[in-house]
């Protein structure tokens, strides 16, 4: 029996030499009935990192000696011509612009890198000598933020780089983020007719999401694409309710908090334009864009190279691949497709949820149309 409880006591660690020997195997219990919780559930006690730190005006100092370049993030909802506006922005000799890091746009987002307990720990630990008693996450991020932005302009000598990076989902919060990291950066905002988003987007549905259709999105396109013609001329729709007020809902909270964000944390280093002006005066607004970004001229020599670059789509082979039939029938950057692609109850659902902002946004005058 001594034997015993001299086991227990080496088990359960130091106790009252009185203790019966019931009350050791009840501490035992409990202690396997916690280590199994923590098994299956994980430690209670470890607690979720605090709130990430936004960086300093003196880490951003420091971090430029290792990445001198001045850095801009184009964002707007997804098919709203983000992908038009890098390719024309990167024809200017002195600027390079990224194909969709989403750093901030699109989960897992850079901060993952460093929202958890044991990387805060050790970013934050005081004994650490070399970060002087500060939390080093926003430094992390940004370096490796910087590296991702500066290689490819680092070998085409070019001191002005950006990312573009659509979000139909993470709006407000996405500005947040980019400030807390890129506070010095420039932010420019393209915003797209939300009907023709719509229309867009429901392109992308049927070609890239196949295996996502509904039984009735399935039955649109079997239509589509038995005899397309009641669908040219907005006799029958091809949306589904549903996906009509989800992807406007979306649109208006993109340019409601994307808008109102952009504006309050980054003021005049926030630039916002529509993808229809860049259609009709691609020079004007892209001169207006590069002299935002502090390029030091713009030659008109790079008017040509604009109209060669909107004459051109580098995705065509790959759409009319994976298009099934439907890329001629919903034409890819056009502005307008929604004239005749709309029925009646297409307008009728999109004005209840978006109207007001496409007055806002000068799309149109009232609500008739």
């Amino acid at each position: 029996m001594r034997q015993a409880r001299n086991v227990c006591w080496q088990l359960t660690g130091p106790r009252t030499p009185d203790l019966p020997l019931l009350g050791v195997f009840l501490i035992m219990f409990s202690r396997f009935k916690s280590a199994a919780r923590i098994l299956v559930k994980g430690d209670p006690k470890k607690k979720s990192r605090n709130p990430i730190p936004a960086i300093t005006a003196e880490e951003v100092a420091e971090i430029k000696q290792f990445f001198p370049r001045e850095k801009f993030f184009i964002f707007g909802h997804a098919r709203s011509g983000t992908t038009l506006l890098m390719r024309l922005a990167r024809l200017h000799p002195e600027v390079h612009c990224n194909y969709q890091a989403h750093f901030f746009t699109r989960y897992p987002l850079l901060k993952s890198l460093v929202n958890n307990a044991d990387a805060e720990e050790w970013l934050a630990r005081k004994s650490n000598r070399w970060n002087q008693g500060r939390d080093l996450s926003p430094l992390v991020l940004r370096a490796a933020a910087d590296v991702i932005l500066e290689r490819d302009a680092a070998r085409e000598g070019k001191m002005i780089v950006g990312d573009k990076s659509p979000s139909s989902t993470i709006h407000g919060q996405a500005v947040r983020d980019l400030h807390a990291v890129y506070p010095d950066a420039r932010l420019v905002y393209i915003v797209r007719d939300g009907r023709d988003v719509l229309i867009s987007e429901r392109f992308r549905n049927f070609v890239e999401e196949s295996k996502f259709l509904t039984a009735e999105d399935k039955r649109i396109v079997a239509d589509l694409q038995a005899d397309s013609a009641p669908f040219s001329d907005g006799r029958r729709s091809i949306f589904t309710e549903t996906f009509i007020r989800r992807v406007a809902k979306g649109w208006v909270a993109n340019l409601t908090e994307t808008e109102a964000e952009g504006r309050r944390l980054f003021g005049e280093h926030y630039f916002g334009l529509r993808y229809e002006d860049l259609l009709t005066t691609p020079f004007d607004e892209m001169t207006k864009l590069w002299k935002f970004l502090g390029v030091k001229k713009v030659g008109r020599a790079l008017g040509e190279e604009i109209k060669t670059e909107m004459a051109s789509n580098p995705d065509e082979e790959w759409q009319a691949q994976r298009s099934e039939g439907i890329a001629s029938f919903l034409p890819k950057g056009q502005a307008g497709n929604w004239t005749r692609l709309f029925t009646a109850r297409d307008k009728s659902i999109f004005k209840e949820v978006a109207g007001k902002m496409l007055i806002q946004w000068g799309y149109e005058k009232n609500m008739d149309w």
